[in-house]
């Protein structure tokens, strides 16, 4: 069995973003955000218009997050088998297409519901296109820098993307800021084609795609190691996002219903500062060593809800709630090592898309228990299972994972006597 290798030299935020070709990846990202953040916001409000349906505009606004279940399932072979420059400009492109003809006013809502979803299912390998992308760009310590400044932009875009769009949306109306996300697709796709360097598919061609995505999925998923780390990354954050399907009830119930947006952006907030304190302050194998202690930050805040705390404490717990998903950090680097460099692309894109399908179904799963109990029992609930999940997942979190064998999939390493890891997303 091999061995897991030695954690790298501690790195710095300048030295990630010393290298241009990350710049590029990196702003090429935040304008994937940005108009996504804009179309998803414009779309719910031009749906609930059209309808008059609370349903329908919250479907609008997750239509481009479900087709990830459907696209990790049928489709990330490709994310392996065409460049990843290719692969992400290409879909900026699909993505500028989709925005223009929403923009355009000439589909009733539920077709543009259905246009939203249908075109969104390749995003799923777009997505695991970039994750794999960035370890090729970033190496030791860096890389997992690198992971934390994706994850940051994303919380960003949490706490900015609803203000910014409300602006413009206001501004613009609805249709109007559509086409700020037809500017931002084509700049990305442009940005994306002319500075960022080609590089050759890592997999051929063989035989055909959904096969080939079903078959890898399945080696990945049978190897204890990669499965482990997979569950680890899965589901202590994925069952605390139960918690947020039911914040803003919780305001309302505690007589403050104003205070919603506080308590989201209290997790964001917790979640930026979280990888920034993390990254920058400690040195890798400390990070590794604390995966386990961060991950219980994750469900051990939440039990305070059931107290019925007001809004400033409520955020609070949420904000050391989200710092908690630091923990991934101490994750990266080993789930890099774990998996083949040939599936690598489909190793990411599995990652992402058990985080996000798993990530919706608890929300959903936290809004319809809030039905039958009080919010703060709910999110009291969320973080019990969370803790409940991270004790089941210790010996991962906190002992290790052997490397994969770099040349395929096939064999069984245990977990006795090595390491452990993780991602998270739309970060890469």
């Amino acid at each position: 069995m091999t061995t897991l290798q030695a954690a790298p030299a501690r790195a710095t935020y300048r030295e990630v973003f010393a290298v241009g070709q990350f710049r590029v990846l990196f702003t090429g990202y935040t304008l994937f955000l940005g108009g996504e953040t804009v179309k998803m916001l414009a779309l719910s409000v031009t749906v609930y218009a059209g309808t008059g349906s609370s349903l329908l505009a919250a479907l609008a606004y997750v239509a481009g997050f479900l087709p990830y279940a459907l696209g990790g399932t049928l489709l990330l072979a490709y994310a392996d088998r065409w460049p990843p420059r290719a692969v992400m400009a290409g879909y900026d492109l699909v993505r500028a297409a989709v925005a223009a003809v929403l923009a355009a006013g000439l589909l009733s809502p539920t077709a543009m519901l259905v246009l939203v979803f249908v075109t969104g299912v390749p995003g799923a390998v777009a997505s695991a296109a970039r994750g794999a992308l960035l370890p090729e760009l970033l190496d030791g310590d860096r890389y997992v820098l690198g992971r934390a400044v994706f994850s940051m932009a994303a919380g960003g875009t949490q706490v900015l993307g609803f203000a910014v769009g409300g602006m413009l949306i206001a501004a613009l109306g609805p249709y109007g800021a559509l086409w700020i996300t037809v500017a931002s697709c084509l700049l990305s796709a442009a940005l994306l084609r002319l500075r960022l360097s080609g590089r050759p598919r890592r997999a051929p061609a063989a035989g055909y795609a959904v096969r080939e995505t079903w078959r890898v999925n399945r080696e990945l998923l049978r190897r204890p190691a990669i499965r482990s780390l997979l569950l680890a990354q899965w589901l202590p954050p994925a069952l605390v996002v139960g918690a947020e399907g039911v914040l803003v009830p919780y305001a309302a119930r505690i007589g403050e219903p104003g205070s919603a947006g506080l308590l989201f952006t209290a997790v964001a907030l917790g979640m930026l500062t979280g990888d920034l304190v993390i990254g920058r302050l400690l040195r890798p194998r400390r990070r590794e060593r604390l995966a386990g202690p961060l991950a219980l930050l994750l469900g051990a805040p939440l039990l305070g809800f059931a107290l019925s705390p007001g809004p400033v404490t409520a955020a609070l717990l949420l904000a050391v709630s989200g710092f908690g998903v630091a923990y991934q950090l101490g994750l990266a680097r080993r789930f890099l090592e774990a998996v083949p460099e040939a599936s690598r692309g489909q190793a990411f894109g599995l990652a992402l898309t058990g985080t996000m399908t798993l990530q919706g179904l608890f929300a959903a799963g936290g809004g319809a228990l809030g039905e039958v109990a009080a919010p703060g029992l709910v999110v009291g609930a969320a973080g019990a299972a969370s803790l409940l999940a991270v004790a089941g997942l210790w010996r991962v979190l906190a002992g290790g994972v052997a490397r994969a064998p770099a040349d395929g999939l096939p064999g069984r390493d245990g977990l006795a006597h090595a390491a452990r890891v993780s991602p998270a997303e739309p970060a890469p």
